[in-house]
């Protein structure tokens, strides 16, 4: 997290959390929902506008993370913006770097596989170090290759199962008061 949010946090502790206007896509491009674009319809179907200013992208990316609930959000000085997914917290970039898949998250961290699944549409997901996501679409010769030298061995997963495998929700919700 930047020191910069940290300070915020301490400054101001108390700052309602945000639902709804913070949507991660399949091809890891993050999306503004204001009240407007909420109206018209759920995400996918109405994205928003998308955050195109690489500086914002790469803040955002920087200060993502997960709760206790496996909710994940952007921790936007001392707002917590809770995003909502369209597959999963995770899009995987994948490369070959010397005969090996390399993977990456879409903030750019790296990321070591630990499995890989494909569901019902012939998506592959993997399981690594700092959680689960979806392979890019645009990855997926590096990663069909990463298959057929045996680096991953996909089993087959529902895509509807993997939130609550894995840990995450799709569209968070505030916390229910005990």
């Amino acid at each position: 997290m930047d020191p910069i949010v940290e300070a915020a946090l301490r400054k101001w502790p108390n700052v309602p959390h945000c639902y709804g206007w913070l949507a991660l896509d399949a091809r890891g491009d993050w999306y503004m929902r204001d009240d407007r674009v909420r109206a018209a319809g759920p995400f996918p179907q109405v994205k928003g506008s998308r955050i195109v200013h690489d500086k914002l992208q790469a803040f955002i990316g920087r200060n993502y993370a997960a709760d206790e609930r496996g909710c994940w959000f952007f921790q936007n000085g001392p707002q917590r913006v809770y995003v909502e997914l369209e597959s999963a917290p995770w899009v995987w970039r994948v490369q070959t770097v010397a005969g090996r898949a390399t993977v990456h998250t879409h903030t750019g961290l790296p990321a070591q596989v630990q499995g890989a699944w494909l569901d019902h549409q012939g998506r592959l997901y993997l399981a690594c170090d700092l959680g689960f996501g979806l392979v890019h679409t645009l990855d997926m010769d590096p990663a069909a290759d990463a298959v057929t030298r045996g680096e991953w061995s996909p089993a087959e997963l529902d895509a509807a199962e993997m939130p609550q495998r894995f840990g995450y929700w799709r569209r968070p919700q505030p916390a229910q008061p005990a």
